[in-house]
């Protein structure tokens, strides 16, 4: 009868005061058993920022593989989100994941935890034949500009129209990966090392799966639009080159620590993970030519991995009718070549979900 006698903001008012009040209890008393299945970047972004949204929750990251065996850990690292591989996707969502991410990233990178967590500023050079209008990463990096003609030239890069300097974060993904591994432990986290072949091995076990799987959404979740991009690269040893360079040709150079990143290439539904010599002599004489001074470098090692893709990126819920049961999921995977850059920021929108899934099933 109270309510009879407000007036329609004052109603509305209390309503959403009942509601946060509420949605604050049950992240605060409700113990929450979380898996999260998929343990590469972002498994474990996802995963941290549950723990954060959800501080009494149980979070369990299982996954077949971790560390070196993931498709994240081979990664160039380099923060430039690119809109081209983010179909499907409103560009304020997209430029508000990569904001998110930047602030994360950018933070580290000025902090003590620089070295340990593997963010570092880095400058360099991005090649193009067409003007670069408004990039997504623009307005977040820390400068972005066009390099004069007689510059441009004199660097060895005349033959392209345009040559822009841009100063941005790297994540040495070898530091990085163990570095939010150990957050996610030190917040209490588990992990279990096996493969889930049958989602109803879950159910009753979980009040909720957040799939990160990737290329596994095929199999495991029915996901047919989800491929592969298969990609292959170098990491040399070449102290003297301190700069990146990126081009449009599948040409690039990323100093990766003490190790400079080569590559590369874009294969789509190539689910080959084997070194390919035909590869390594394109990925070498393109970068040859962007780079003379790349000759002489030592090859450190080479690594091939499958880049997951899909149109658009899957960040949402769903409740699964399976033969033992219901199964509230929250999806979070199809980066593609965006996987570093938008971890983080994909990440906080799929641990909001997951708060919201769960509030809605409790009222």
């Amino acid at each position: 009868m109270i309510l009879h006698v407000l007036d329609s903001n004052k109603t509305n008012q209390l309503l959403n005061d009942i509601a946060l009040a509420f949605s604050y209890q049950i992240q605060q008393e409700t113990m929450y058993n979380i898996a999260v299945l998929g343990a590469g970047i972002i498994g474990v972004s996802t995963a941290i920022n549950i723990q954060k949204q959800i501080p009494s929750a149980r979070v369990k990251i299982i996954s077949e593989k971790f560390g070196q065996e993931t498709t994240s850990w081979g990664a160039g690292g380099l923060f430039r989100p690119t809109a081209k591989f983010i179909r499907g996707i409103p560009e304020e969502t997209i430029r508000r994941w990569a904001r998110m991410g930047w602030d994360f990233y950018s933070s580290l990178a000025v902090s003590d935890q620089a070295k340990e967590s593997g963010m570092q500023i880095v400058s360099g050079y991005i090649l193009t034949q067409t003007k670069v209008e408004n990039p997504t990463y623009k307005d977040c990096v820390y400068s972005f500009h066009e390099v004069s003609r007689k510059s441009a030239e004199e660097m060895g890069f005349g033959h392209y129209k345009y040559v822009y300097l841009v100063t941005t974060v790297i994540a040495i993904v070898k530091d990085y990966l163990p570095w939010l591994f150990k957050r996610f432990k030190e917040n209490g986290g588990e992990t279990e090392q096996r493969r889930i072949d049958d989602l109803n091995e879950l159910v009753g076990v979980y009040d909720l799966v957040v799939n990160c799987t990737g290329l596994g959404s095929r199999t495991l979740f029915g996901d047919t639009s989800i491929f592969p991009v298969r990609g292959q690269l170098l990491r040399v040893r070449a102290p003297w080159i301190k700069h990146f360079i990126y081009t449009e040709e599948d040409a690039y150079l990323i100093p990766n620590g003490d190790l400079l990143v080569v590559g590369g290439c874009r294969q789509e539904n190539n689910f080959n993970l084997n070194i390919e010599t035909s590869d390594r002599e394109g990925i070498l004489e393109r970068c040859y030519k962007i780079c003379p001074a790349l000759k002489g470098a030592v090859i450190d090692h080479e690594w091939t991995g499958l880049r997951p893709t899909r149109f658009p990126i899957r960040i949402e819920k769903e409740v699964l009718q399976l033969k033992r049961g219901r199964l509230m999921v929250v999806h979070n995977y199809g980066h593609g070549a965006n996987g570093i850059s938008m971890s983080w920021g994909t990440s906080l929108d799929a641990a909001e979900l997951v708060k919201d899934a769960l509030l809605s099933a409790k009222l």
